[in-house]
């Protein structure tokens, strides 16, 4: 048995927990859309097709603003396949995942299924294979209440009211050069200021997304994001960031600290946008959007994606990726990874939601279910509220071939001084012991603890499947509060959720 000491006091605040922290990314791959949220011959669909049973896990993720239609899909995109009458629509060949695209599912119904979810709707546009002109059009279609074509166009489709639109992203990992149109930061940077300015003059209240790095792996990261913010920073609200962590070799212990890589990985952006904002003597902070995140055996890809010419599946069975415990342990962590830095990340979308890389499975004409990594997600998003507190960690380290020495612990707090409720988020990221944490919560005032949660199997590589979808939930954590301290033990490769309340 190992033990730490924890501090939560809310005068070491962060920032306010922003809900767009825990958006959700929605992409046309796969069977994310098809056989995912929709699918009219199953017997749980609404009268638009959409599977209720999915719905209703998705309200209960807690999802706030999601990301759409892409993703690598939206390079190849064209808007306008997707509006109008189901029958008039193209077929069109997705280069991006080697599929056929339908556009059964178009901006109408997708915004429709967010309605009933409950959710906001973040547009990406084509800055790939179109430009600027093709932005302004969706957007004049999306948010001109009227009185103009493409907005009257948008009317007689059915939709009276604005989509309202309040957040775009300027393409997809331009930086890629896996992506369709892929550029150098220099032209991507002018395409994105001249989309910016011009979406701009069409609704100056939108906030802007322009693509930063693919990932902090890139061999031009950190110079990508100082050469595009040098033609954007004036013109955009945010930079994105986008990350995904497996497990290499059997290297658990590195794997159980990939927090540590996308701290590192938030810190320099936000390092890299204050050198640009100070050089241009701006007063203007660029947060950050970091809008792919996850969980993702990436490695898998190329075994399971058609390339043959004659080959177009519809909604193919791609990135199916089964999570374990340890996966939902680390997905754990990289959302208190995401609340720590909630003065600059701004928003945040999990990738993906059904299907593909995702917390929801379905199954055509069967069950949907929760993956391992919906708790951490779903619990989070439910308990976090107010702002953001730093957490002081005295603990022991681990050492790790990736990320160096980094704590056995890692935690972070929120506190909502308004209704007294706070919520302490933990991660204990040891492989053969159990730690016993001492917490000092005197700071919040005399508290007692309503909930607490934590996500452990005796087996770290426990998953839930088809088969048997309730092997993994979490389980009730034994906790006590004397003297202001909280006591918590947490076995090994655990995360955990405690509620508190002022007492009385």
């Amino acid at each position: 048995m190992t033990a730490a000491r924890l501090t939560v006091d809310p005068r070491f605040a962060i920032g306010a927990v922003r809900r767009r922290l825990f958006g959700g990314f929605v992409e046309h791959l796969g069977r994310h859309i098809y056989d995912g949220i929709h699918e009219p011959a199953h017997p749980a669909a609404d009268e638009q097709g959409f599977r209720r049973d999915v719905l209703e896990l998705v309200r209960e993720l807690g999802v706030s603003t999601i990301r759409y239609p892409g993703g690598n899909f939206v390079s190849g995109f064209r808007w306008e396949d997707s509006v109008g009458p189901r029958e008039q629509r193209p077929r069109r060949l997705d280069l991006a995942w080697h599929s056929t695209e339908t556009n059964e599912v178009g901006l109408h119904e997708f915004a429709d299924w967010l309605d009933k979810a409950g959710s906001d709707l973040m547009l990406a546009v084509n800055l790939g294979t179109r430009g600027t002109l093709e932005a302004i059009d969706l957007l004049e279609y999306a948010n001109v209440p009227g009185g103009s074509t493409l907005s009257e166009q948008r009317i007689a489709n059915g939709r009276a009211e604005p989509f309202d639109v309040r957040v775009w992203c300027l393409g997809n990992e331009m930086d890629g050069p896996w992506q369709l149109g892929h550029r150098s930061a220099d032209d991507y940077g002018r395409i994105a200021a001249r989309t910016a300015k011009g979406m701009r003059q069409l609704d100056p209240s939108i906030e802007l997304v322009v693509c930063g790095s693919s990932g902090a792996q890139m061999p031009t990261f950190g110079e990508w994001e100082r050469v595009v913010l040098q033609h954007t920073y004036d013109d955009v609200d945010m930079i994105s960031c986008h990350a995904y962590y497996q497990e290499h070799d059997g290297d658990a212990a590195s794997f159980l600290a990939s927090a540590v890589d996308m701290d590192r990985f938030i810190e320099a952006v936000v390092a890299t946008a204050d050198h640009v904002g100070a050089a241009r003597g701006s007063t203007k902070r660029i947060d950050i959007s970091f809008d792919e995140w996850n969980v993702w055996y990436i490695d898998r890809v190329d075994a399971v994606k058609p390339t043959a010419i004659d080959d177009w599946p519809i909604a193919p069975r791609l990135l199916e990726d089964v999570y374990s415990v340890m996966d939902a342990v680390v997905f754990g962590s990289l959302m208190i990874s995401l609340l720590a830095h909630a003065d600059r990340v701004a928003s945040a979308s999990l990738a993906q939601l059904v299907n593909v890389i995702a917390p929801i499975m379905t199954e055509p004409g069967g069950p949907a279910w929760r993956q391992t990594t919906f708790f951490p997600f779903a619990l989070t998003s439910r308990l976090a509220r107010g702002a953001t507190v730093r957490v002081q960690i005295d603990a022991g380290t681990v050492d790790t071939a990736r990320h160096g020495t980094v704590p056995i612990v890692d935690a972070v707090a929120t506190h909502d001084d308004a209704t007294g409720e706070s919520a302490v988020f933990l991660v204990h990221r040891g492989l053969d012991h159990p730690v016993e944490l001492e917490i000092d919560v005197r700071g919040l005032g005399d508290v007692e603890v309503v909930e607490a949660h934590a996500l452990h199997d005796d087996d770290p590589r426990a998953s839930n499947t088809l088969d048997d979808p309730e092997r993994v939930r979490p389980r009730a954590l034994e906790t006590r509060v004397a003297d202001g301290i909280l006591f918590v033990t947490l076995p090994p490769v655990a995360w955990a959720a405690v509620a508190l309340r002022r007492a009385g």
